[in-house]
């Protein structure tokens, strides 16, 4: 069993959120298995943040970012239950953390199933004639155009890109921790990404 340093607790907590004894106490059980631990973490997590979901949010802030150089500019507002948890520190940087992922990685969506089905059956016909294309068996290529359609979400959906900070990470698993360290249901509501010379179609 390998011996559970500060420095162990420290980083799993850094990668979850979640509270420094709940940290100790994963670690413990996985004996120091980091993946193991962040798994029981984010299942226990999930279930906090299962019971919040649904809840009205009225509060809430409104963030924008001009990228240096003054070529791309973002407008993101971002929702949570009280006033006191829009002035709080944390959700106000979350928010500029958000508003700087627009910025860089730009996505079309907030959520996968804001995807209009129309966008979704085309890109799928896409991939589809693709794969038939570059010679793979029919009777497979639906097999395939699942796993595109995968990673089709991981670059245009928000909540699904990797955090542009640690692409370990992605952007829903911080807005977990972050609900379920604060208490309270926030909801990623819209956005406007602007860049010089582009249509925007948003």
């Amino acid at each position: 069993m390998a011996d559970v340093t500060a420095q162990m607790v420290k980083e799993i907590r850094d990668r979850t959120g979640a509270p420094f004894l709940d940290c100790k106490k994963a670690l413990d059980e996985t004996s120091g298995d980091f993946e193991k631990a962040i798994e029981i973490l984010r299942i226990k997590g999930l279930t906090k943040v299962a019971k919040r979901l649904g809840r009205e949010t009225p509060e809430g802030t409104i963030t924008s970012y001009m990228h240096p150089g003054g070529k791309i500019g973002v407008i993101v507002e971002i929702n949570c239950e009280t006033d006191f948890v829009a002035r709080n520190e944390e959700f106000q940087s979350f928010a500029k953390e958000i508003a700087m992922q627009i910025a860089a990685a730009n996505p079309s969506y907030i959520n996968r199933e804001d995807i209009p089905e129309s966008v979704l059956l085309k890109e799928k016909e896409v991939m589809k004639a693709q794969v038939i294309e570059s010679g793979k068996p029919e009777s497979v290529a639906d097999k395939i155009v699942q796993g595109k359609i995968e990673k089709f979400y991981e670059e245009t959906c928000l909540v699904d890109q990797a955090y542009i900070r640690d692409p370990k990470i992605k952007i829903k698993d911080i807005l977990s921790s972050l609900v379920a360290k604060i208490g309270e249901n926030i909801v990623i509501r819209r956005f406007v990404r602007y860049q010089v010379g582009e249509t925007l179609d948003k």
